[in-house]
């Protein structure tokens, strides 16, 4: 799917077809049908708006969030502290960990320059505090998405970022790819040029299956991959709060819903 739209000229459309796929658009248009359904089958479109509402109630709980990830993500577990242990520079030269990028703000008025979104953000913090843990090398992927052509390249804002506020240097910045494919695609690339043959793949639990299929299909049997996924903590709130609508709970759904659509969009 993700090749026909590139045959087809239709990249950046790509962020505008996912928001029109993703909730709430689908489920308003439900309720709308049902609406229209009342005056030729007023049970079928009352049973449809019913279903509509249903369905958008649980797309902003956090309790749907949770049973999606656990049964259709199905995220590994995190680095354990004896395996960050043994990760260390000396006994694995050939390793490097890689940040994948999450999203960037073009300009920040705050700073007056570019910044990373928070998901981008807490994934290099993880990333540099897992390099020191270590001593392993670090690289950050991640360009121009499809819905931003004209930002700077966000491994670029990664960068200083690392350098300037954590005082930890990237060593190798991909700043090309656009998506999780070409993150694997151009990060392998760069890194097997470098000698590199174990990778450590940090990204968000709900990410790091994509990101590890697509990784893994880049590297072949040249390179290992191992998944060190963040943000896996769990909620500590009531368990009947987790069923009530929220904006978590809806920007939950929607990143696991969405990494649904990438999957088997091939992005």
């Amino acid at each position: 799917m993700n090749n026909l739209f590139i045959l087809l000229g239709l990249e950046s459309w790509k962020p505008v077809l996912t928001a029109l796929l993703l909730p709430p658009v689908p489920l308003l248009l439900l309720v709308l049908v049902g609406a229209r359904l009342i005056l030729p089958r007023r049970g079928l479109g009352w049973f449809v708006i019913v279903v509509g509402v249903l369905l958008l109630w649980l797309s902003a709980c956090t309790g749907t969030a949770q049973l999606l990830s656990q049964f259709a993500l199905r995220p590994p577990a995190a680095l354990t502290a004896d395996r960050i242990k043994e990760l260390n520079v000396r006994a694995n030269p050939t390793t490097a960990i890689v940040v994948l990028g999450g999203g960037l703000e073009p300009y920040a008025p705050e700073y007056g320059v570019g910044s990373l979104e928070r998901l981008s953000l807490e994934r290099l913090r993880y990333g540099i505090w897992l390099s020191r843990a270590t001593g392993l090398p670090l690289a950050f992927s991640g360009g121009v998405g499809w819905a931003q052509p004209d930002a700077l390249p966000e491994a670029r804002i990664a960068a200083q970022i690392a350098a300037n506020e954590f005082g930890r240097p990237l060593k190798w910045v991909e700043d090309r790819s656009r998506d999780t494919r070409e993150n694997a695609q151009r990060s392998v690339a760069l890194l097997r040029q470098a000698g590199i043959t174990h990778i450590v793949l940090v990204t968000h639990g709900w990410h790091m299956p994509r990101a590890l299929h697509a990784f893994e299909r880049a590297a072949g049997t040249a390179i290992t991959i191992e998944p060190a996924p963040m943000g896996l903590a769990h909620d500590t709130e009531l368990p009947s709060l987790a069923w009530i609508p929220t904006a978590r709970g809806t920007t939950e759904v929607r990143q696991i819903l969405r990494e649904l659509l990438g999957r088997l969009a091939g992005a």
